[in-house]
């Protein structure tokens, strides 16, 4: 897929790779990368013979938040309000109907780590730092970082990463179930693709049904979820017959 400035994107089989590419400011998400990623995500999306998709950053860091030389260049807070409520660029990666494996190395701040904690998957490299510095700058997380990290973590922990803005390194995001795998700098690649072969392999159909009813059931009473999850399964059932 050509024509982006501050992405790659390229398929190895069924396998898509968007690449963050703007290594010289650690590819902090600017205002074009926010739209090259709507363009990226919705093609996966679109493309059947895109399987899983493969998040990773170019150079010595996976992302270090968003790129603060962009705030304030909306023309107005209005159309800044506006343009984030038609393109929910977050809520388009966490309702993908398709698996998402974030490969993570050196800093995953801000936005950054929000972008991974929106992907199904995360394998970390031993150099990985995550975090939410945001407070620490006079705002808030807004890529859904407030909401996705006490779903996946302590909400004590998550807590206080928030309010401190502190970073964890590679081995305590492991054990705090903040990543699924850590392994070494050089191995990473390899590791989110050997990840990604294996669900190509899978159905997909499967796959999608099984990631909507647990995107969907987490906000959902229990017999709610219980309830979709039937109704999932009796739709795919009905499709294998």
């Amino acid at each position: 897929m050509n024509g982006f400035n501050t992405i790659r994107y390229d398929k190895d089989g069924g396998i898509a790779k968007l690449t963050l590419n703007r290594p010289d400011v650690l590819n902090a998400v600017n205002l074009r990368m926010r739209d090259e990623l709507w363009d990226a995500f919705r093609a996966f999306r679109d493309d059947p013979d895109a399987r899983v998709l493969v998040l990773r950053g170019e150079g010595s860091a996976f992302s270090a938040g968003a790129d603060i030389s962009d705030f304030g260049t909306a023309p107005s807070l209005i159309e800044a309000r506006r343009a984030r409520h038609e393109r929910d660029l977050w809520d388009l990666l966490l309702h993908l109907p398709k698996p998402t494996i974030a490969a993570v190395h050196g800093y995953s701040l801000g936005a950054g780590c929000e972008m991974a904690l929106l992907c199904d998957l995360r394998v970390a490299a031993e150099d990985a730092r995550l975090g939410l510095p945001e407070v620490g700058l006079g705002y808030i997380p807004s890529a859904g970082g407030t909401q996705t990290l006490p779903r996946t973590i302590p909400p004590g922990v998550a807590m206080h990463m928030i309010q401190s803005g502190e970073p964890v390194d590679a081995r305590e995001a492991y054990r705090l179930k903040l990543v699924h795998r850590v392994v070494a700098r050089d191995t990473l690649e390899d590791a989110a693709m050997s990840w990604a072969r294996l669900l190509v392999g899978s159905n997909p159909r499967a796959l999608a049904f099984a990631k909507g009813a647990v995107v969907r059931g987490l906000d959902l009473p229990l017999a709610e979820g219980l309830a979709l999850e039937e109704r999932l399964w009796q739709r795919l059932r009905t499709s294998l017959s």
